[in-house]
């Protein structure tokens, strides 16, 4: 079977030149998966209908969530998200929390599937933060808990900054663990708590960063059972990454990624994976360190 991957061409929307998110990056992964025969040339993936009002403001304030969808953010609310509150900019997180839903879905019915954005963690109860509009990890969770999909969800966030919003979304829900595996000293500032949080000194190395990885899983696999985990992959803590303070290597980033994937499908805990945060000047770089998950996700389904 081949790997089930979900993107949507609107999960570019248009910024401003200069602006520090790269927002072509989801154009690049897309052709990096074709390179790499994961995708054919046209096609070949799934896309969503758009994240409706209903799901979103299952877990934010739908006070937020309305002046999203009708383009009217604070100005507070717009300098904490860093991205404009355009129409195409709201449709994109739409898509992109639609996206992961759907990639959970595909996950259920055969082991493992990815979504080719996602991973807006950020983003949390009352609102949106750090490039985040809408949490779409805890978004796809909350759907399929509350459809009964599922009674027990792991969130795996290795992403170079603290999964916070997440965190604060499902802090007194007892059937979502979430586990932060982060920089200690990056954004945000003022950190939530996790179920586990493992924060890392500046310049961790592969070898260190793996075993804390694995310290990690084996601690919350021998308290928690999950029905499903999500894996949040972002590649910002590559040494490269400019908004990153860790020193993985690229092959660090691999070896990272096949150690939760394979420890999920070893204990049949089907995985849904998204992108997470990755940043660079080299665009096509950061879409080959994002393909990894693809290539990793794709040996194993």
């Amino acid at each position: 079977m081949s790997l089930p991957i979900v993107y949507h061409p609107d999960y570019i929307a248009p910024l401003k030149p200069g602006h520090r998110f790269p927002m072509s990056k989801y154009g690049y992964l897309r052709e990096a998966l074709i390179h790499r025969a994961l995708l054919p040339p046209q096609g070949g993936y799934l896309a969503p209908a758009p994240a409706s009002f209903a799901q979103i403001a299952a877990v934010h304030d739908p006070g937020y969530v309305d002046r999203a969808f009708t383009q009217t953010l604070t100005r507070d609310e717009s300098r904490l998200i860093g991205l404009p509150g355009t129409q195409a900019v709201t449709r994109r997180a739409r898509l992109s929390a639609a996206g992961t839903t759907l990639a959970a879905r595909l996950a259920l019915e055969h082991g493992i599937a990815c979504n080719a954005a996602g991973g807006s963690h950020h983003a949390g109860p009352m609102g949106g933060a750090g490039y985040c509009v809408f949490n779409d990890v805890a978004i796809a969770a909350r759907t399929l808990l509350d459809e009964g999909q599922v009674d027990r969800i792991l969130i795996i966030d290795v992403d170079v900054h603290q999964g916070d919003g997440t965190a604060r979304i499902f802090f007194a829900e007892p059937r979502v663990f979430t586990l932060s595996l982060h920089a200690a000293r990056n954004y945000p500032t003022r950190k939530a708590a996790s179920d586990l949080d493992v924060p890392l000194g500046d310049e961790t190395k592969d070898a260190d960063y793996l075993a804390a990885l694995d310290a990690a899983l084996a601690q919350v696999l021998e308290q928690f059972k999950p029905s499903l985990a999500f894996l949040n992959a972002g590649v910002d803590p590559h040494a490269q990454d400019r908004l990153g303070r860790l020193s993985l290597s690229t092959e660090g980033l691999r070896a990272r990624d096949r150690a939760v994937l394979t420890r999920m499908r070893q204990a049949q805990i089907p995985v849904a994976g998204v992108l997470g945060g990755g940043y660079d000047d080299d665009i096509q770089a950061l879409a080959a360190r994002h393909a990894l998950l693809f290539e990793e996700a794709a040996r194993l389904s």
